[in-house]
């Protein structure tokens, strides 16, 4: 029975950390076939498959942060080349209650990870509609890119002067 009192998580609720996906969208896509008809034959050895995946973000307000996944591959290569796409996922995310110091993170790993299977389905589908079997791209570890980014960017800077 209901006393009025409510079971105590309202303000709890209210301070927890939250991220939300506003909205998700394709910025940018693109998908090549250039050797069709000739491409969609049979191979005489599996293509070689390069894929390209970078991660942008920027804040649009104070807890708002539009990030994009930057997906680029092909498979083949010059004349053997039998397709290839750039897409340009983003969404839109309100981040609330996350700490300043952990913000970055959040924004650069978990919110690429909630993109990613929507940006995967839509090369996926591309790529048969190029009449190919779907290519399911393998899941991405974005800690592990952020690190390394991170680490590029601190073996850039210089050491500071003594």
């Amino acid at each position: 029975m209901a006393d009025g009192q409510g079971n105590g998580n309202g303000a709890q609720a209210d301070t927890a950390p939250s991220i939300n996906a506003m909205v998700q969208y394709t910025k940018d896509f693109s998908f090549e076939n250039p050797n069709a008809p000739r491409s969609l034959g049979p191979q005489e050895k599996p293509p070689n498959i390069a894929i390209q995946v970078n991660v942008n973000a920027r804040q649009v307000a104070e807890a708002d942060f539009e990030v994009n996944i930057l997906l680029e591959g092909s498979a083949g290569e010059g004349a053997g080349l039998l397709f290839k796409f750039e897409l340009d996922y983003a969404g839109l995310f309100r981040l609330r209650n996350i700490a300043p110091n952990e913000m970055h993170p959040v924004v650069m790993i978990e919110c690429p990870r909630l993109l990613f299977p929507f940006a995967r389905q839509i090369i996926a589908d591309a790529v048969r509609a190029g009449g190919f079997p779907p290519l399911y791209i393998d899941p991405i570890d974005f800690a592990a890119l952020y690190r390394k980014r991170v680490g590029e960017a601190a073996a850039k800077v210089p050491p500071a002067a003594s």
